[in-house]
């Protein structure tokens, strides 16, 4: 049996050795690797290329659908809140982390302007209004209009189709 979490940190491993960050994951259903990523910020400078990320783009490509139900997805740390909001949405059986914040931070800081994991989920709770990123909401009829059009175009229906069935 293949152990997903040591292939986790090996390829975690082989990115820090390579020039890249400490970060990867690994996406299994029924005992197959679907997909995998190392972290590849540092290398494409794209701040959205974390190993969560990479992954499940390959995986939901590889399968056709958005919805990665039936999968267990093995990460280094625990997922920072953009990675955690796409774990959420396609929702795997589950995720298993490998080491915490509190775990890796003696070793690995991720300092930026609005963003330090040790408050950024606070952040979630605030209003918009109230957040250290200055957000505003500016209403925009047409871009209501937006969504009633796709309900029209779906028979009325606001629900995404082919949500597959869970427990």
């Amino acid at each position: 049996m293949t152990d997903f979490a040591q292939r986790t940190i090996d390829l975690a491993r082989r990115n820090v050795a390579d020039g890249g960050r400490p970060f990867a994951t690994v996406i299994v259903r029924n005992g197959d690797v679907l997909a995998e990523s190392a972290n590849q910020v540092a290398q494409t400078h794209d701040p959205t290329a974390h190993a969560e990320i990479l992954a499940i783009r390959k995986a939901c490509t590889r399968l056709g659908t958005e919805h990665l139900v039936g999968a267990t997805i093995y990460v280094l740390a625990h997922p920072c809140p953009m990675c955690l909001g796409a774990l959420y949405y396609c929702s795997p059986d589950e995720v298993v982390f490998l080491t915490t914040r509190e775990e890796y931070e003696p070793h690995y800081v991720d300092d930026r302007k609005y963003f330090e994991l040790s408050t950024f989920y606070d952040e979630f709770s605030k209003s918009a209004e109230d957040r250290r990123m200055p957000m505003r909401h500016e209403r925009r009829e047409d871009a209501l209009r937006v969504y009633a059009e796709w309900q029209e175009r779906n028979g009325g229906d606001r629900h995404v189709a082919d949500v597959p069935e869970t427990d």
